[in-house]
């Protein structure tokens, strides 16, 4: 047998092995399979044009390349993505992808592009409501690199599974572009995510590597962080285990809107109904961190006008509370742990009927639960931490974001600060 079969035999039973073995987390459990952890996320979300920026979703893709730059939180020998059609209404046809290095813009590093296959083939066709995991693709990569995935189209998608606000850009072009070095075919942008929700990574020199995953609303998604520039509260959770010499897996959750009790057309589905498939469901999750509950009590006030589905007009925050110990428990139940992120102020939003309050004294109540009940196994204060010590109901000047509702790329460094590592 030539070298060049013996290559693709051993490439071939070792991708077997991988694919085959039992789930990540439970593998790494039993000592043995494959420690596959997650590296980076994005939560998937109905297509909807409900974005202050133009987002490709609901026109979906015909003939185009879309590339899209991810940064790993811990690197491996080895990566998977993970391709999502949980939102199609039909089949979805790829023609092929295509991981590689990412450099400036569109561009990608010469000679680090390499093919992403599914069961073999290059391209493959995903079942509505379905999500598919590609075979290994054998590139070695570091804490903290930033990556390029390209996904080609040559039929037409339908709507696509999305997730609106990215903070990255993702760029398109028409005709298979996989492989192009530069970036000059990609000649549009938006600040949104298509289809890929998830890199997992393989290390077989540290088998133990663990995975947190944070989950949440815009907070979490990092809205009004500075565009491409990685500053959302996980991403700065991942810098300071990697300068502790502590590398986990950091998975963001994140979903802007997102609400504790109901689903909605624009933000996603309610935070307990995507809990298993946003946390449970993650490659090598060891704790979760959660911070949900603004939007809930935001929608109080919105509940005739608003566009993305009414509010709760009965909230109280004794249900937000049974909410949140519904994650506890399904967290619990699977052997996680949970650390509860108290809710930042909203105080001074110059949106007439955004503040009330009555949803203040909603946000207190659930805030000092969270503190004080011991329900959660651990407390991420983020309120105290973006806080005005003059008015500890508004978000401090330096950390606003512009709506004294959200934070600035200072603010969510403030928030990953606030996490005690030693909790995770």
């Amino acid at each position: 047998m030539t070298s060049f079969r013996v290559t693709r035999v051993l490439t071939a039973a070792v991708a077997a092995v991988l694919l085959l073995s039992p789930t990540p987390a439970a593998a790494t459990e039993q000592h043995h399979g494959p420690a596959w952890v997650g590296s980076w996320s994005m939560s998937a979300e109905l297509p909807n044009e409900f974005t202050f920026e133009p987002n490709w979703s609901e026109a979906g893709f015909d003939n185009h390349t879309v590339r899209q730059t991810v940064r790993v939180s811990t690197g491996g020998d080895a990566l998977r993505v993970k391709l999502s059609n949980v939102y199609g209404s039909t089949p979805l046809r790829v023609s092929g992808a295509a991981v590689a290095k990412a450099a400036e813009g569109a561009s990608v590093r010469p000679g680090t592009a390499r093919p992403v296959t599914f069961g073999g083939s290059r391209s493959v066709t995903i079942p509505a409501g379905r999500e598919l995991f590609s075979d290994p693709v054998w590139v070695r990569t570091s804490s903290l690199e930033r990556l390029s995935v390209s996904l080609y189209f040559a039929q037409p998608t339908g709507p696509a599974t999305f997730h609106a606000w990215a903070s990255e850009t993702a760029y398109r072009a028409v005709g298979d572009h996989r492989f192009a070095r530069d970036g000059k075919a990609f000649t549009e942008t938006t600040p949104s995510n298509y289809y890929l929700t998830a890199v997992d990574v393989v290390d077989f020199g540290n088998r133990a590597r663990r995975a947190v995953v944070a989950f949440g609303d815009s907070l979490t998604d990092g809205s009004f962080s500075t565009l491409g520039a990685d500053n959302r509260y996980p991403d700065e959770l991942a810098e300071r285990l990697v300068a502790a010499g502590k590398p986990m897996g950091v998975r963001n959750a994140g979903l802007a809107g997102n609400r504790m009790l109901d689903d909605s057309l624009c933000f996603g589905d309610k935070a307990v109904a995507r809990f298993q498939r946003d946390v449970l469901d993650v490659a090598g999750v060891r704790t979760v961190i959660v911070s949900e509950g603004i939007n809930d009590i935001i929608a109080l006030t919105q509940t005739e006008w608003h566009p993305c589905g009414p509010g709760v007009p009965d909230l109280t925050a004794q249900r937000l509370i049974e909410s949140h110990r519904e994650l506890i428990r399904l967290a619990h139940a699977r052997g996680l742990r949970i650390i509860g992120g108290t809710v930042l102020p909203y105080k001074g939003n110059p949106y007439e009927g955004v503040y009330s309050e009555e949803g203040e004294a909603i946000r207190d109540a659930l805030n000092e639960w969270i503190r004080t009940s011991g329900e959660y196994d651990a407390v991420a204060d983020f309120d105290r931490a973006v806080a005005d010590p003059a008015d500890p109901d508004e978000i401090r000047d330096e950390f606003d974001g512009g709506d004294k509702i959200h934070v600035n790329d200072a603010g969510y460094r403030a928030m990953a600060e606030a996490i005690d590592l030693a909790t995770l």
